[in-house]
């Protein structure tokens, strides 16, 4: 195992996780209907695995899943505020009804973005969901219509999120605590 100066406190349990997915996922059903595919967009990399685990829970619907990479962090722990797509979608939204997936919101830069963007392809529904919410930290006015958690200002990794690309295998959500 590799040394690093930073210790990981578990903050959100796996068993709380998929608790909290299942209710997610009968709100999205009352969002959006059964006889329409859903597109469900993931932004990457982070919402990986929250993705995954929110689309088996969909398996009674036609879901559609697409990705679109978009960063303000790189490797830093603070974001950049510039907000750079680097991979965009591989399909169509426009008339369709859409699911933007992501792991955090923190400032709002990212998504606030990716919503805008999106927007502008003409979907003809269009709700974004996030795992964890830092309210304490949001700098644009934007909020996820469904949130899994809302967490203090902490930096966080695990189940998909990372810190200089580590941690994403983490079965739960645990609070960095730095050691050196």
């Amino acid at each position: 195992m590799t040394s690093r100066p930073y210790v990981i406190d578990e903050m959100i349990s796996a068993k709380e996780i998929a608790a909290r997915i299942e209710a997610l996922c009968r709100e999205i059903r009352k969002t959006f209907p059964s006889n329409e595919r859903l597109v469900v967009v993931g932004l990457l990399r982070g919402s990986f695995v929250f993705i995954a685990d929110l689309v088996r829970e969909l398996s009674d619907r036609d879901v559609e899943v697409d990705f679109l990479e978009a960063s303000s962090y790189g490797n830093a722990m603070e974001s950049s505020r510039e907000v750079r797509i680097l991979k965009d979608l591989r399909g169509e939204i426009g008339g369709r009804n859409v699911l933007v997936v992501e792991d955090i919101v923190d400032t709002g830069y990212t998504l606030s973005h990716v919503v805008s963007l999106l927007k502008s392809r003409l979907p003809k529904r269009l709700q974004t969901i996030a795992l964890l919410d830092k309210p304490s930290r949001r700098e644009v006015d934007f909020r996820a219509d469904l949130i899994g958690f809302e967490i203090p200002d902490e930096f966080v990794v695990g189940y998909g999120i990372d810190y200089a690309q580590c941690n994403r295998n983490l079965p739960f959500i645990g609070k960095v605590r730095f050691t050196e």
